[in-house]
C-alpha cells in the first residue's frame, strides 16, 4: 500500500496472508528458542561434565556465543511475528469500519465512487412545487467535527446520510494509510547486520526494536495485561491464553510478564532472561554513571545465570529484573513453585542494583538455600530487590533518609510478590518465610500492614533490625511465636537511638558520627527499649523469639570504626550460629533453633 490508498484497495487487503507470514516468523522464533535451549541445557552441560582443558573452554565460549545468536534470532523473529499480527489486527478494524459504511450505502441505494465520494438520489419534498428534492454527491471529511457549518440547510434527507457514509469511508482509509506507514517503518528496521556475530551494539539495536514494536502494538496486546488484578486472577489469565498469545507476550513484553506477580516462576524466568539481554543492550547505549553501575550488576547476574552449577548448588531463577529507580532484581535459588518451603529476603539501606548486590546480596540467598536444603531439600530462597531502598553515603549515620516512606512503598510491592508466590505454588499451601535485614525489616513490617498480613507467610525473620514500625510481634500477622529476631551485640543498627533519644543522639551524630550518636543516645536513656522504627524487636517488650548470633566485630577496634557486625547474619563462615538459625526457620524446622534471652 502507499499514500494513495483507496477504499477499494483497503477492502482487498488480505489480512490472512499477513497473519500467515506472522505464523512463519513465529515458527522461526520457536526453532531458534529450541536451539538455544538445547545448547544451554544439553550441549553446554554435557561438554562441561565430560571435557577439560583449553580446547573445552574455547568450545564452551563458542557455544555460548551461538546460544546468544539464537536468542537474538528468537527476539527479532518474535517481534516480527507480533508486528505483523498487530498490523493485521488494525487493518481488520478499518476494513470492518469500511464494510459497515459500504453496507449502509447499499441499503440506502447510494453509490460510493472510487474517490470515496457518495452520490445520493432525489428525495423529500421541495418547499415550492410538488417534486422531490434533487440528489447530489457528498465528499468525505476525515474530521467532520472540525469543519465549520456553511449556514445553509440541505433539505434532502439523503444528504446527511450520504455525508456520514463518505466521512466514515475517508476515516477508515486514512487510518489504514497511517497504520501502513507506521508498521512499514518498524518492519524496515527489524533486520540484523550481516555476519554470524551478534555484538553488543546489535543488542542495543534490539532493545530499540522492542521499544518501537511495543509502542506500535499497545492496543493489540498491552491493554489486555491484567496489571490491576490480584495474583490469582493473573495466573488464571495466563492459563487461558493460547500458546501463540503467550509467545507474543513473551516476545514483546518480557519486562511486563517477567515482573508480573501471579505468573508461574518458569515463565517469569524465561521472560526475564530475555529482558536481561535487552536491558544490557539498552544500558550499553547510555553514557551516564547510573547506567554504568547497573550494567556491571546485570552482567554479573548474567554471568551467574550462565555458569554451570557446582555440585549441591541450587538452580537460579530470575523472577524479576528492571532498570527503573535504583534498579530491580529478584533472584530465586530453587523453584518457588515446586518447593515446600519458600523464603524471601528483603535487603535494606544502600542496597541498589550494583556489583555489591549482584555478588553479596545474591550470595546471602544462595547460602541460605544451601543451608536450608540440608534440613529439607524442597526449599527455595529468594533475594528480593523490588523497591528503592534509601541511599545514604555515610551509612546509618544519615538518619534523615531512614524514614518510613520507602518501606511503605516497598511493603506494598513485597506484599504483592508474596501473594504471587502463594498463588503459583503447585503444592497449594507452602511454608513461606519473610526475612528482613536492616531497613529491609522495616519494609517487611510495612508489608504486614496490608490486609491480614503478608499472603502465605507463616514465619518472619528480622536481623540487624532498627525496628519494624510496630511495638509488638503480635502485630505482624503470624503470632509472636513465629517472629524470630537476630541482633548481634556489636551491631550498631540494632542499637540506633529511638526517637525519644534522638535529640541528644543527633548531637552526637553531628559531632562524632554514628558511633557518637549511639553512645550519646544510650547515655541519655539507658533503659529505653525503643528502636528508631518502633519497639526494639530484640527486646522483651516486643515479644519475639530471639535466636543466638555471634557478637560480631566490636564497633571500635584496632582497625578503627567497624559496622561489620551488621552484615554477617547470613554468612555461614563468619556467623554460623545465625546462618544456621535462619536456615532452620526457612526449612520449617524452627523448633530446632537455639534461642537466647531478649534484651
Amino acid at each position: 500500500m502507499s499514500s494513495t490508498l483507496t477504499w477499494a484497495t483497503l477492502s482487498q487487503v488480505k489480512c490472512d496472508e499477513l497473519e500467515g507470514a506472522a505464523d512463519g516468523w513465529g515458527r522461526a522464533a520457536n526453532r531458534a528458542d529450541a536451539a538455544r535451549d538445547r545448547i544451554e541445557k544439553q550441549l553446554l552441560n554435557g561438554l562441561r561434565e565430560t571435557q577439560r582443558g583449553e580446547a573445552a573452554e574455547a568450545a564452551v565460549g563458542r557455544l555460548r556465543r551461538l546460544a546468544r545468536n539464537f536468542q537474538y534470532v528468537y527476539t527479532e523473529c518474535g517481534l516480527l511475528r507480533t508486528a505483523l499480527n498487530s498490523l493485521a489486527h488494525e487493518m481488520k478494524d478499518q476494513q470492518r469500519a469500511l464494510r459497515d459504511a459500504l453496507d449502509d450505502a447499499t441499503a440506502l441505494g447510494f453509490t460510493v465512487h472510487a474517490d470515496g465520494s457518495v452520490t445520493y438520489p432525489e428525495a423529500g419534498e421541495g418547499l415550492i412545487g410538488d417534486g422531490p428534492l434533487p440528489g447530489g454527491t457528498a465528499s468525505g471529511v476525515a474530521g467532520p467535527g472540525l469543519v465549520a457549518p456553511s449556514g445553509l440547510v440541505a433539505p434532502n434527507p439523503n444528504r446527511a446520510k450520504a455525508q456520514d457514509i463518505a466521512d466514515r469511508v475517508v476515516r477508515a482509509v486514512q487510518a489504514a494509510a497511517e497504520t501502513d506507514w507506521r508498521y512499514a517503518d518498524i518492519l524496515r528496521k527489524l533486520k540484523a547486520e550481516e555476519g554470524l556475530r551478534v555484538p553488543d551494539a546489535t543488542w542495543t539495536d534490539a532493545a530499540a526494536d522492542a521499544a518501537a514494536v511495543r509502542d506500535a502494538v499497545g492496543g493489540y496486546l498491552e491493554k489486555a495485561i491484567p496489571l490491576d488484578a490480584a495474583p490469582a486472577e493473573r495466573k488464571e489469565w495466563w492459563a487461558r491464553l493460547t500458546d501463540e498469545q503467550r509467545e507474543e507476550y513473551l516476545a514483546v513484553y518480557p519486562d511486563r510478564i517477567g515482573n508480573l506477580d501471579g505468573i508461574p516462576a518458569l515463565v517469569r524466568d524465561a521472560a526475564n532472561r530475555d529482558n536481561l539481554r535487552l536491558l544490557i543492550g539498552k544500558l550499553e547505549g547510555l553514557d551516564d554513571d547510573a547506567a554504568a553501575t547497573k550494567l556491571v550488576a546485570l552482567r554479573e547476574i548474567d554471568r551467574q545465570l550462565q555458569a554451570v552449577p557446582r555440585a549441591g548448588d541450587p538452580p537460579m531463577y530470575l523472577l524479576g529484573i528492571g532498570d527503573e529507580g535504583n534498579g530491580r532484581a529478584i533472584v530465586s535459588y530453587g523453584n518457588p513453585d515446586t518447593s515446600r518451603n519458600v523464603a524471601a529476603y528483603v535487603p535494606g539501606l544502600n542496597t541498589s542494583l550494583d556489583e555489591e548486590f549482584a555478588k553479596g546480596d545474591l550470595k546471602r540467598s544462595r547460602d541460605l538455600a544451601i543451608g536450608a536444603q540440608r534440613h529439607d531439600p524442597s526449599t527455595a530462597s529468594i533475594t528480593w530487590l523490588g523497591y528503592d531502598a534509601p541511599q545514604s553515603p555515610d551509612g546509618w549515620g544519615s538518619l534523615a533518609v531512614a524514614g518510613g516512606g520507602r518501606a511503605e512503598e516497598g511493603g506494598r510491592s513485597f506484599h504483592g510478590f508474596m501473594g504471587g508466590l502463594a498463588a503459583t505454588n503447585e503444592l497449594g499451601d507452602p511454608h513461606m518465610t519473610a526475612i528482613g535485614h536492616s531497613y529491609g525489616s522495616r519494609t517487611v513490617g510495612a508489608a504486614t500492614e496490608h490486609g491480614d498480613g503478608i499472603p502465605g507467610v507463616s514465619d518472619i525473620v528480622l536481623v540487624g533490625s532498627p525496628g519494624v514500625g510496630v511495638d509488638s510481634a503480635d502485630e505482624l500477622g503470624v503470632g509472636r511465636d513465629h517472629v524470630f529476631v537476630g541482633a548481634a551485640k556489636n551491631d550498631i543498627v540494632t542499637e540506633l537511638p529511638s526517637r525519644k533519644q534522638s535529640l541528644i543522639g543527633s548531637a552526637g551524630l553531628v559531632f562524632g558520627g554514628p558511633a557518637a550518636a549511639y553512645v550519646a543516645g544510650d547515655i541519655a536513656d539507658p533503659g529505653d527499649d525503643d528502636a528508631w522504627f518502633g519497639k526494639d524487636p530484640a527486646s522483651d517488650a516486643f515479644g519475639a523469639r530471639r535466636f543466638r548470633v555471634d557478637d560480631g566485630p566490636p564497633l571500635v577496634g584496632r582497625g578503627g570504626l567497624s559496622i561489620d557486625a551488621h552484615s554477617q547474619y547470613f554468612d555461614p563462615v563468619l556467623d554460623r550460629s545465625s546462618a544456621d538459625s535462619i536456615g532452620l526457620v526457612a526449612a520449617g524446622h524452627s523448633h530446632m533453633v537455639k534461642m537466647e534471652e531478649p534484651r
